[in-house]
């Protein structure tokens, strides 16, 4: 008897919610006012039959010919609804070209009928919402448990507030539910609005049947692209069809090598690329050698001044150093639009790393600092436990007594589906919110500034907190001309004398960062 697979349940909810106004004759009209002694606009390439002919024919021409900016002007903001935790970490965010605003599992508290099921063989469902159940308990006992801590450590950062007080009450609620999260699954429902140009709706729909979980993938895409079909049925006229999962170069790789050949291949490489990272959790691995001399170098350029009357460290310090660079210490982010602070793009680094899935889901947000990261069903071990433990968990003995629990459990509960026959990508959905994701990681100094700079604050989730201070030490042994300059954001305006010093309001974190370095950060909550 074949074995019977169940519908994807609960599909995933795609609305058109705004679009750029007739999109196809708009990305034509651009194409023709590069040729054109005036502006052509979008009404102009459609005003009879020979007009629109001559438009089809230009579109399908450049869009051959790979001439694919002009489809970039159209953007379309979408609101999706019931999509999966994974799908955004390995799909929607695993490129730069979009933007998104997306619930937080750190201050809304998850509900536990919100989660994807997959299209699973009929009868390992039961196990599958079994698994889920446990998670969405044991993620409300968790909550319960670490509040103690919390409450405790609330006490000793503010020892005159009342935290009976509603809005404390509340802070202490979240800080406690950010960290229960690590056991949800990344099968947990998240909501948000999703904007991106017209080029990368092609290329979503091209490549949408790719690893992870191509049938969730493919099913959000169809349904963007059926939602500007009904806006404009021309924008697609010449859209390719999706590339098989069989035909990504993914894999083929995979397939280049025998089954039993891959069988161990997840344990030896994740022992070995935890032994390279020793007990950081991002490690440096490569970087500009000449950093430093280049990056004096390039100042004296964009302002056309001799090395004789500008050495290498005044040349630093007037891009680096907050109290004279005002740019560092503003809200808006004006460093690649600055002429001298864009000389801060030549310095680059490579970091290798190991953060948690919802970590790595925060972290990858950092779009100019890009990393390569893992088809993840080739990093799990389906039959040993392998987590991250947030810091507060360890600190609260019944609460990581509980978690260590819950983990040792999921892994039997993943193991069993797993050798049942269940499809590894099925499978992953379960995986929870700790489950580790090992990468590189790659950018220049600009980017990774802005990336430091906002995530040492102590606001900042612990994980990316931890791994923003591990960079910023490892930068300062090797170049401490460059090295020096970084600080939490209350430090930046402190050097730059902008007040006050912690730009967070009732968000301050009851520590005088500003008076640290950051060798001396440390914290819990």
């Amino acid at each position: 008897m074949i074995a019977q697979r169940t519908t994807f349940t609960c599909e995933p909810v795609v609305i058109l919610e705004n679009a750029f106004r007739d999109p196809f004759n708009n990305s034509v009209a651009a194409a023709r006012t590069c040729y054109s002694s005036q502006v052509i606009h979008a009404g102009d390439v459609a005003t009879d039959e020979p007009t629109r002919l001559r438009r089809d024919a230009i579109a399908q021409s450049i869009y051959k010919a790979g001439h694919h900016t002009t489809i970039q002007h159209a953007t379309f903001q979408f609101v999706l609804d019931k999509v999966s935790r994974q799908v955004i970490w390995s799909f929607l965010h695993s490129h730069p070209f979009y933007n998104s605003e997306q619930v937080s599992q750190r201050y809304v508290e998850m509900k536990p009928e919100n989660f994807t099921i997959p299209a699973l063989l009929e009868e390992n469902v039961p196990l599958y919402t079994q698994a889920i159940r446990e998670l969405m308990e044991a993620y409300q006992e968790l909550s319960r448990r670490l509040e103690p801590t919390v409450v405790k450590e609330f006490k000793r950062l503010f020892p005159v507030r009342n935290l009976e007080e509603k809005r404390w009450k509340n802070a202490i609620k979240k800080r406690c539910q950010e960290v229960a999260r690590y056991v949800l699954p990344v099968a947990t429902h998240a909501h948000l609005y999703h904007t991106i140009s017209g080029l990368t709706l092609h290329r979503y729909h091209r490549l949408c049947q790719q690893f992870d979980v191509p049938l969730e993938q493919k099913i959000i895409v169809g349904k963007m692209v059926e939602a500007v079909n009904r806006f404009d049925p021309e924008f697609f006229k010449y859209i390719e069809d999706p590339l098989p999962l069989e035909q990504t170069l993914e894999y083929q790789v995979l397939q280049t090598f025998a089954e039993s050949a891959r069988g161990d291949w997840s344990k030896t490489f994740i022992r070995e690329f935890d032994r390279e990272l020793a007990d950081l959790s991002s490690k440096l691995i490569d970087f500009k050698a000449n950093s430093e001399t280049v990056l004096a170098q390039s100042v004296r350029s964009v302002m056309g001044v001799p090395r004789s009357a500008m050495p290498d460290g005044e040349a630093i310090n007037w891009v680096l150093n907050p109290a004279n660079n005002p740019y560092l210490s503003e809200s808006l982010n004006l460093t690649s639009l600055s002429k001298l602070t864009r000389t801060l793009v030549h310095p680059h680094f490579t970091f290798k790393k190991k953060i948690s899935h919802t970590a790595d889901s925060q972290d990858q947000r950092h779009r100019m600092t890009p990393a390569s990261r893992p088809i993840l069903i080739r990093q799990v071990l389906w039959d040993e436990p392998d987590y991250i433990t947030p810091a507060l968990i360890q600190e609260t003995p019944s609460a990581l007594e509980l978690y260590q629990e819950v983990m040792e459990r999921l892994w039997t509960h993943m193991n069993r589906l797993v050798n049942a026959g269940e499809s590894e990508s099925n499978v992953s959905y379960l995986l929870p919110n700790a489950f580790p994701i090992r990468f590189e990681e790659s950018g220049d100094l600009l980017n990774f500034h802005h990336k430091w700079t906002r995530r040492l604050c102590y606001t900042a989730q612990e994980e990316i907190w931890k791994t923003s201070q591990e960079e910023v030490l490892q930068i300062q042994k090797v170049f401490p001309l460059i090295g020096k300059y970084f600080g939490a954001p209350c430090w930046m305006r402190q050097e730059a004398g902008v007040r006050p010093f912690c730009p967070e309001g009732d968000r301050f974190c009851g520590v005088t960062v500003w008076k640290l370095p950051v060798s001396k950060y440390r914290r819990l909550i």
